[in-house]
């Protein structure tokens, strides 16, 4: 059981770590958000696993899988919701991005 909590925790280290690297080095609002929301919330949830595989107390485990299904649950709603009030706001994609949805569907709905 301590191996793999440590096994967890060190996987975890590394998706938060890729997190981090992806919001400095990813060009725009919407690539940074991407990796900060779905390597953070992974990377947070192992953390968390592992917490629970490790410890011996059953309050304490039982407090750290409610917190894996609260960030499960609240990342990637909380990540779609800024992006659209980013997009909305005016807020340009990077050169590089190949296709936003939104645009070609507030293109398609004004018509010709």
């Amino acid at each position: 059981m301590l191996y793999l909590g440590a096994f967890l925790l060190l996987c975890g280290s590394a998706f938060t770590l890729l997190a981090a690297i992806g919001i400095l080095r990813l060009p725009d609002l919407y690539t940074r958000m991407h990796a900060a929301s779905k390597a953070g919330a992974v990377g947070g949830g192992m953390v968390l696993l592992a917490v629970a595989l490790v410890c011996f107390e059953g309050a304490v485990a039982l407090r750290a899988i409610i917190g894996v299904l609260f960030l499960l649950l609240t990342t990637p709603v909380s990540a779609h919701l800024l992006a659209r009030a980013s997009h909305r706001a005016g807020y340009i994609p990077n050169k590089i991005t190949v296709l936003d949805e939104i645009q070609t569907i507030k293109k398609s709905q004004s018509g010709p």
